[in-house]
């Protein structure tokens, strides 16, 4: 199973056979289809091979979201493979199950989830008990306030920032077409809010 997510600004992709991580990379969404292909030659593996692939759908940048159904749909398409989408923010959750998701939405806004749901909120607008834990690119860019409302947010090269690609192969259940995969924007994007 080849899974990958581009809606952050660090793109993650990996290798998965059976639970077992053959290759992951970190790297951006621009370089998507080279980790792709590293990937497959890490893990002695041909295009053929895959049995299926998993793309996260967000939230998180517009483009970036844009970027990964693109080529999960190219490669579905040319490969005839399945397919499913996982939230960004379940797959870092994943990764930290003891941590509160936070994902940078810009415009001084945040993605997080509030009652298991994905929100977008105002940085000062996050609710979580003294003590808690928080990750992702959100909790690193707001962490003076996080930390004064005694949140903990782990260094910024800590791993559990990312939201790793062998969490949405975990998390995908039934693959069917990817042509059914839908994104999870949350709001407007940048382009249609200004032409408004």
């Amino acid at each position: 199973m080849l899974a990958f997510d581009t809606a952050t600004r660090v793109a993650t992709s990996a290798l998965v056979d059976d639970g077992e991580v053959l290759g992951e990379r970190v790297s951006r969404a621009q370089l998507l289809l080279e980790d792709v292909d590293a990937l497959l030659r890490q893990g002695g593996a041909h295009p053929r091979d895959l049995d299926g692939v998993v793309v996260g759908v967000g939230p998180g940048s517009f483009t970036g979201v844009r970027i990964g159904l693109a080529a999960a749909r190219g490669l579905a398409l040319s490969l005839d493979l399945p397919g499913a989408g996982v939230s960004t923010l379940a797959a870092l959750a994943a990764g930290a199950p003891e941590a509160l998701p936070v994902i940078d939405a810009r415009r001084r806004e945040v993605f997080t989830l509030v009652g298991g749901e994905p929100v977008v909120l105002a940085p000062g607008d996050v609710v979580f008990e003294p003590g808690a834990m928080l990750v992702g690119d959100g909790a690193i860019r707001y962490r003076l306030l996080f930390e004064e409302k005694g949140a903990v947010v782990p260094g910024d090269t800590d791993e559990r920032h990312l939201p790793r690609a062998r969490f949405h192969a975990a998390l995908a259940g039934e693959l069917g077409s990817v042509d059914a995969i839908e994104p999870l924007y949350l709001r407007v994007p940048d382009a249609e809010r200004n032409v408004a």
